[in-house]
């Protein structure tokens, strides 16, 4: 667990600059710095989805997941949740800013094969390299994104605990299921959601993304009935 607290203080402690950096930047050069992140993000989101062996997959897993997402309506639910908590100490209509700072910074941070490898290894044979290479690229993610979405990016300090945390205590259980075919899946999936990220920071797209994390979990369900009809 060590590897995940270095992590978790990495992410924290690049948040922190960030926004002191940001204290000091005017609205403008604050919103450039934002569209270039949100470039960065739709390169990382194309990097990561290109790689995609079985895109069938990748298609029914998304569609059903977003369907899913949809139907119970997760996007409004967190938005109007967070707005409601932040409203006691924010300005009205920040807490869909939090939300985005927090969700963006969370899939930016915690979905690909880097996360899931680099914890088993840490709970299966006490290999940390992974999650320190992790923490070092988290603290520079965190300056990016701290200065240019604000506050809500310390939120992924926490969902990076308790997510790598509990990869890491549980990979005894996990290890047999996470297969490289399924890990690579799921940072395909995962990968589509940065690109959507990516392409509401440039203003391009309103996508409700937090409507596609059911896909995630549709991934594994979807993978076994393509494997078990010789699809995959």
């Amino acid at each position: 667990m060590w590897a995940v607290i270095v992590n978790t203080i990495a992410i924290i402690a690049g948040t922190t600059v960030g926004l002191l950096l940001r204290r000091g930047l005017p609205d403008s050069i604050t919103d450039t710095v934002m569209k270039a992140l949100g470039l960065c993000t739709i390169v990382i989101g194309i990097q990561g989805a290109i790689v995609e062996q079985n895109i069938l997959l990748l298609i029914v897993a998304t569609v059903i997941g977003v369907a899913i997402g949809e139907a119970g309506d997760i996007d409004g639910h967190v938005n109007r949740w967070t707005e409601k908590l932040t409203s006691r100490f924010t300005g009205a209509g920040e807490g869909a800013k939090v939300a985005n700072a927090f969700i963006t910074s969370c899939l930016i941070m915690n979905v690909g094969a880097m996360t899931i490898v680099g914890s088993l290894d840490a709970g299966l044979v006490g290999d940390f390299d992974m999650l320190y290479t992790k923490s070092l690229l988290d603290f520079v993610a965190g300056i990016m994104m701290g200065a240019a979405l604000g506050v809500g990016v310390y939120g992924s300090a926490a969902f990076t605990l308790v997510f790598q945390g509990a990869i890491v205590l549980t990979a005894g259980f996990v290890a047999p299921f996470a297969s490289d075919v399924l890990i690579s899946e799921l940072s395909t999936c995962g990968s589509i959601m940065i690109l959507a990220l990516g392409l509401n920071m440039v203003d391009l797209t309103k996508f409700k993304v937090l409507n596609y994390l059911p896909a995630l979990i549709v991934v594994p369900f979807a993978l076994w009935a393509f494997q078990a009809a010789g699809l995959a």
